[in-house]
């Protein structure tokens, strides 16, 4: 078994501060990068987008929308009810931050080598 590589200088274990904690879980990262083409995605588009189910997506969104990072808007069409979603001002922040502080690790890694 091989030794593992010396870390490069400037990379530390810790998680980098910029990185947004809501946003390490890869599905609601997921789930704000789809929203931020879209403007007021209907639930069922955003489901099937992400290969979820009902209730995972629920989970999802209301964790987000307790964040800030999601709106949620409820109606209906006819008289089927409908559920809409919007990436907020805050969660297009906080997905920018993050996707640059991603960047900004793998520029660090690339430039080890």
């Amino acid at each position: 078994m091989a030794a593992p590589r010396p870390r490069p200088p400037g990379l530390t274990v810790a998680a980098d501060p910029k990185l947004d904690p809501a946003l390490l879980d890869p599905t609601r990262l997921a789930i704000l990068a789809l929203l931020a083409g879209t403007e007021w995605a209907e639930f069922a588009f955003v489901r099937d987008a992400m290969e979820l189910s009902d209730s995972a997506l629920s989970k999802r969104i209301s964790t987000l929308s307790d964040g800030g990072y999601v709106e949620v808007r409820k109606g209906y069409v006819g008289k089927r009810p409908r559920t809409w979603i919007n990436l907020s001002r805050t969660g297009r922040t906080a997905l920018s931050g993050h996707i640059a502080a991603l960047r900004d690790i793998a520029a660090r890694v690339d430039g080890a080598d």
